[in-house]
């Protein structure tokens, strides 16, 4: 059931016995946010909004225009299955916009919701697709959380090696509860690792659908005495969590990623724009100092280049069929802001349409490997945070799509990160503290 009026909601209310509703939004890095509003104040919050302190979320407002306001988009309500069924609890995702109404550069949902748009005024629909990577670790005796992997299993293994199926089971059963729709969970190949897919959707409803597993991993598996991390490469010797994006063009009902991709087609073009981005984009796709040690091993791409299959490229297309077909980006990881990262990815692909750019040959070539890699001559995206800042500051194409407010914020804190970890006593603590605990 669809709910797009404030009665649809004020009915919903009532029929599910609802004493809390959450109106919920991120800040500009993707950590989510929210306030609860009383069942009882919810006519007036849906009218007037919610008003909070901007200055309060990083990278949002100074103290002397800190005022900003929630909007609910109605269509996003749900039910929080994991609290109480007497009183319930549900939830809107929000956009953020000043006290009189006028944008906020900061709402990354309605720089991804213009993104789309973009795309529907040249005939094409986009569809896009997350595969989402995690950890899951023990809890000490005090209930917090250890590096001890809940479990030692490989990729696809079953129990005894994966102790994580039944958390996996709760977590996929919570998400259709929620309206999503998972695809295929199984163990990955770190330790204590596991990956849960959902069908493609919408820019925008995908970007949700991420925030909101996110949400559900962790209420999962807090609720079994379990620490779930979203760190991009929480164990040194274990494979890394990645976050891949997967987009698909459709015109006229055609997919245009299905069989061969010209390199000047719309399809060829779009990838072609976001390799010629990548660099410039790394910033968001991998936002903390952690990200970099990713890049490089276990599947995650360290050169700009694309092929067909291949999990050592950047851009890869799986050998698929139908309206499955679609490129498949490898780069992003979980601890991005899902808004940003899947906006960021649409504007370099569009650039690359508008501009016709022309897609390079593929490399057929297994570039973990050194000496394959050796003599290509293939860009490298950024090795540290600070060199993916300067990429992105750089970068005319960004200054053209990013509202200026929003990026000089990001990469002000970025840089506040990086000089944060360099100056602490003990940097494994500082990122043990700061992002294993949080991410």
């Amino acid at each position: 059931m669809s709910y797009n009026t404030q009665q649809d909601i004020l009915d919903f209310v009532e029929d599910n016995n609802v004493k809390f509703v959450r109106f919920a939004f991120c800040d500009i890095f993707g950590t989510q946010k929210n306030i609860a509003v009383l069942a009882s104040d919810l006519p007036k919050a849906m009218e007037d909004g919610v008003c909070f302190d901007g200055s309060s979320i990083a990278g949002f407002m100074k103290v002397e225009e800190s005022d900003l306001v929630l909007r609910p988009d109605l269509s996003t309500v749900t039910i929080l299955p994991w609290r109480p069924t007497e009183g319930r609890v549900m939830q809107f995702f929000c956009d953020v916009e000043k006290p009189d109404g006028a944008a906020f550069g900061g709402n990354c949902r309605g720089f991804l919701r213009q993104m789309s748009r973009s795309f529907r005024k040249l005939g094409l629909t986009c569809n896009v697709g997350a595969e989402c990577e995690f950890y899951l670790f023990e809890n000490d005796d005090r209930g917090r959380p250890t590096r001890i992997p809940i479990d030692f299993g490989g990729y696809f293994d079953v129990a005894p090696l994966d102790a994580g199926e039944n958390l996996r089971r709760d977590i996929c059963l919570t998400m259709e509860q929620m309206g999503m729709s998972p695809q295929h969970s199984h163990h990955e190949s770190g330790h204590g690792q596991n990956e849960i897919d959902c069908h493609y959707a919408g820019p925008l409803k995908t970007a949700d659908h991420v925030m909101m597993f996110k949400q559900i991993v962790r209420a999962v598996a807090m609720r079994n005495g379990i620490h779930a991390s979203f760190l991009p490469k929480p164990l040194p010797d274990q494979a890394g969590s990645g976050l891949h994006i997967n987009l698909s063009l459709c015109m006229d009902g055609r997919n245009l990623f299905e069989g061969d991709i010209a390199p000047d087609s719309i399809a060829g073009s779009f990838m072609a724009g976001v390799l010629a981005h990548s660099r410039e984009l790394t910033v968001f796709t991998n936002p903390l100092p952690n990200s970099y040690q990713r890049f490089g091993c276990d599947e995650a791409p360290r050169y700009v280049s694309w092929s067909r299959q291949n999990r050592s490229q950047l851009v890869r297309i799986p050998q698929v069929k139908g309206n499955n077909c679609r490129m498949e980006l490898r780069s992003p990881d979980p601890a991005c802001n899902p808004y940003l990262a899947v906006g960021l990815v649409l504007a370099a692909g569009l650039d690359g349409i508008e501009h016709r750019m022309v897609l390079q040959a593929p490399i057929n070539k297994n570039l973990f490997d050194p000496a394959e890699a050796a003599g290509l001559g293939l860009e490298r995206l950024p090795s540290t945070l600070e060199e993916a800042v300067q990429a992105a500051q750089e970068s005319e194409f960004l200054h053209r799509v990013l509202p200026e407010e929003l990026s000089h914020r990001y990469y002000e804190e970025e840089l506040k990160r990086c000089a944060a970890l360099k100056a602490a006593a003990d940097p494994a603590e500082y990122e043990r503290v700061h992002y294993f605990n949080a991410i």
